[in-house]
């Protein structure tokens, strides 16, 4: 499981996961409050599901260690 949530993707899922439970907790929301469950786990776990099924990836992009290219080695002429 590659992770495809970051950044502020993360942040706004959690804090708006915690505060739709907050709601539901309260009774300002109801029960459609413990929806939030969905967007905080997505956010703590740093995947979402439908994310990976439409090729969405919101973290950067991190770079290749130095010395560890792809390219094959050259040869002599």
């Amino acid at each position: 499981m590659t992770r495809n949530v970051g950044g502020i993707d993360r942040i706004i899922r959690i804090v708006l996961g915690a505060a739709l439970i907050v709601g539901a907790i309260t009774g300002t929301l109801g029960a459609w409050g413990w929806i939030g469950l969905v967007p905080l786990a997505t956010g703590l776990i740093g995947w979402c599901p439908p994310y990976a099924i439409f090729g969405i990836n919101t973290c950067k992009v991190s770079s290749a260690p130095a010395g560890n290219s792809e390219q094959p080695p050259a040869t002599g002429s």
